[in-house]
């Protein structure tokens, strides 16, 4: 499937917009993550040690690391799970293979060991970049993936062949050039959570991403130079993209309701963080430990959550915490389609959250400039084309669909879902976000 939204013949690669970045910005930190070295120590005025890269050390690194990658034999197209732990290796090896034109798969760990197999099996990978643990399920279940044949271990490797990080990272770029892309061409395989049915893997197009990243750096006003703690490490990648530098927080991002709000705070303290991205479960624990402990966080300017409706007493203790010229947005979306519109916190205190408490639903707000969206009569079955939907009038009840250059077009695994979900529009298509709204 394709869409006329973006053109074939735009040349893109998203692994680029870092080489922009590191040109611009190259001596800005790109990545920072809690360090645990006993050997380290923290600097001035703060409670842990830490380490980062640059962004251009960030670009020479996923530079090399593409050029090995390439040697090894993975051509543009070639189907690799990248496995390994949220930090400066995940954000460093996803633009390794972005460059590389690898199709980057991946998945949530915890979505359970059965799921993340199956998930695993369903896409069909020709190799693995991952840590030892990783790898060790990888052999236990080889005949799952019969067509995987590249392998690298990031840490120490034992008896399962292919190279390590390590050893790729002593290669060079002699003769390297990032893969030339289209907006067409296929970048990752990400996997839906499951909450509403088996998980499916979405295909990203190099142009989604590209899309998603200006979409999201205009709504928002992000600028080369900000500091964003990610509590959600795919965050870290657009940050990379944007110039803005990614702090990894000490949480485990697979079960944000456990997180510690201490570790939170202290990484907006150690950082002067101005972003934020996390759950709404992440910033119940952390609203409700800064209101409790009468604690401010001044220079938290631009707060995001997404994943879920955030809960207007969340709002309200955020909004108290941060900066008081700060903004807390919820963007709307879905795996397949991210992001479809935001709100405000100040618009939902001010004027939505009386309705919604009275059952008239939780408002999303206004649509990306590059979103286009209907609501249509409720179907149970699918709908081939756009001619066969009822279109509804301002006010019905109906099911929310979306079109755009952010919108993915296809599921590559359980690919029957793509009839369910997708409805042809001359050489575009919609897709049903499974949502309820008017």
């Amino acid at each position: 499937m394709s869409s006329s939204t973006m053109p074939t013949s735009r040349s893109v690669n998203i692994g680029s917009r870092l080489t922009a970045m590191a040109k611009r910005v190259p001596d800005q930190l790109a990545v920072v993550m809690p360090w645990n070295d006993r050997r380290s120590r923290p600097r001035a005025g703060q409670t842990r040690s830490y380490r980062w890269v640059t962004f251009a050390e960030l670009e020479r690194d996923s530079n090399i690391v593409a050029a090995g990658l390439q040697r090894m034999g993975v051509k543009p197209g070639t189907r690799i799970v990248l496995l390994v732990r949220p930090g400066i290796e995940f954000v460093m090896l996803t633009f390794s293979l972005f460059k590389a034109g690898a199709v980057t798969i991946l998945i949530d760990p915890g979505m359970g060991r059965q799921h993340l197999l199956d998930c695993l099996q369903q896409a069909r990978p020709e190799g693995f970049v991952a840590i030892p643990l990783a790898h060790i399920a990888r052999l236990l279940h080889r005949k799952r993936f019969p067509q995987a044949r590249y392998f690298v271990t990031v840490g120490r490797r034992w008896g399962w062949g292919g190279t390590t990080l390590r050893r790729l990272m002593k290669g060079t770029t002699d003769g390297y050039r990032t893969v030339s892309t289209t907006a067409e061409d296929p970048a990752a395989i990400i996997f839906t959570s499951g909450s509403t049915g088996p998980p499916k893997g979405v295909l990203y197009r190099h142009g989604n991403f590209d899309t998603q990243v200006e979409e999201i750096r205009r709504r928002y006003d992000i600028q080369p130079g900000g500091r964003d703690l990610a509590g959600f490490p795919l965050f870290g990648l657009f940050n990379s993209a944007m110039g803005v530098t990614t702090i990894i927080p000490d949480m485990d991002a697979s079960r944000p309701a456990s997180v510690d709000p201490c570790k939170i705070v202290e990484a907006i303290e150690d950082w002067q963080i101005d972003q934020a991205f996390a759950s709404p479960a992440v910033w119940n624990a952390v609203g409700r430990h800064c209101v409790d402990a009468k604690l401010k966080l001044p220079t938290l300017r631009r707060v995001l959550s997404a994943g879920a409706p955030v809960p207007t007493h969340v709002l309200r203790n955020l909004q108290e915490t941060i900066a008081p010229d700060g903004e807390i947005w919820t963007p709307y979306g879905a795996t397949e389609s991210l992001p479809v519109a935001s709100i405000s916190a100040r618009q939902v205190l001010s004027e939505t959250a009386e309705k919604s408490a009275t059952g008239a639903g939780t408002c999303v707000g206004t649509r990306f400039e590059r979103i286009q969206w209907k609501v249509i009569r409720i179907s149970d079955h699918p709908i081939a084309t756009l001619a066969d939907a009822e279109p509804l009038s301002r006010g019905q009840i109906g099911e929310l669909i979306v079109r755009g250059p952010v919108v993915t077009t296809e599921y590559v695994t359980r690919t029957e879902s793509n009839a369910w979900s997708k409805i042809s529009d001359g050489d575009s298509f919609w897709h049903r976000m499974g949502d309820v709204g008017y």
